[in-house]
């Protein structure tokens, strides 16, 4: 959930007036601080993309755990194009609260969850770092070297462009409120009135699934389809990570968000536990979340057509790229989705 990098770049874009950031964070020849990736050019028209990632357990399966930080990880590179991933370095702390017998049985669970994963992404994985700490973290690095002509630098929209999303929203109240039923709390006892265990597990399975979905045919299609921009949506929910996109933008352009896709009983659950307000702005927290691409309208439906026959999974138009000052516009009148399982 937590991005080092992106958490780094809102600090840092405080202190510089709008100009600083444009020269000093966007150069022509890669990315530099607060975009998902670093984006350094070597020689040759060659170019290293690298990025770091961590996240607080958000879910009890490790095995499932170590598939999304995998996810989470290489997440960064694909946003930038780069399909082809080099290097991959798992880094885990196990909570110094766990015996000696727990940390045995789950830090294995976790690699073996991350190695699953990272065999879709044909790349090496090397175990970096497993130590003690007051809380789990997992998460790692992923570097890949790039020839120009692959990557698609996330400072090109244009005016007229589509905004597509590959993912749905909601992961973090989805697995929130299947611990709070197992945990059989407060904030349970006011869902069940509303909603079946049934109900929670099936919005439970479907946040697992998006999470745990690498995002590589969504980056392999940006490059099909001509896409000019893109991120990806994770902890500063949609409209953070889009606002943070269209402030890097060469273009004097805005980006207007008029859907959201939310996984199925998310907007309920947050209706009853009256977390509305941050869900439907567009902010509310997410793990491994989809990509948010940029792309020539004329080619927005045959990328959602082929990323449903590669996929299985739908992808959406959720907005639109307009003339104005480098922002988001939300919709005060949003199409809300509600996604099922495919």
């Amino acid at each position: 959930m937590f991005n080092p990098e992106s958490h780094g770049l809102r600090v840092y874009t405080e202190q510089l007036g709008d100009k600083d950031v444009k020269e000093k964070n966007v150069p022509e020849d890669g990315v530099g601080i607060g975009l998902d990736s670093s984006v350094i050019a070597l020689k040759h028209d060659l170019f290293l993309v690298q990025s770091v990632d961590f996240f607080y357990p958000l879910i009890d399966d490790p095995f499932m755990l170590g598939k999304i930080a995998l996810a989470n990880v290489v997440s960064d590179v694909f946003a930038v194009g780069a399909t082809e991933i080099d290097q991959i370095k798992l880094i885990i702390t196990a909570p110094t609260e766990f015996t000696e017998k727990e940390r045995e049985v789950v830090v294995p669970m976790v690699m073996k969850g991350f190695l699953e994963a990272a065999k879709e992404c044909k790349a090496p994985v090397k175990i970096g770092s497993i130590a003690e700490n007051p809380w789990c973290i997992i998460g790692g690095a992923a570097s890949a070297v790039c020839h120009r002509s692959e990557l698609i630098m996330p400072y090109n929209a244009k005016e007229g462009d589509a905004i597509v999303l590959t993912k749905p929203l909601g992961t973090q109240l989805a697995t929130n409120a299947y611990i709070w039923m197992n945990e059989k709390s407060e904030n349970w006892t006011r869902l069940q009135e509303r909603f079946s265990v049934a109900d929670i597990e099936e919005t439970y399975r479907i946040a697992l699934e998006s999470m745990s979905r690498l995002n590589k045919v969504g980056a392999e299609l940006m490059r099909k389809y001509n896409a000019h921009a893109a991120t990806d949506v994770t902890g500063f929910g949609i409209y953070g990570h889009a606002e943070n996109l269209a402030s890097f933008q060469k273009a004097e352009v805005d980006f207007h968000l008029d859907t959201l896709p939310i996984i199925k009983h998310v907007r309920e659950i947050a209706e009853v536990l009256g977390r509305s307000t941050k869900l439907l702005a567009g902010k509310a927290v997410e793990t491994s979340g989809g990509l948010l691409i940029c792309l020539p309208s004329a080619n927005a439906a045959a990328f959602r057509e082929e990323y449903k026959h590669c996929t299985t999974h739908d992808a959406w138009i959720v907005g639109h790229v307009a003339k104005g000052n480098r922002g988001v516009k939300m919709n005060p009148n949003l199409k809300i989705l509600s996604v099922e399982e495919s």
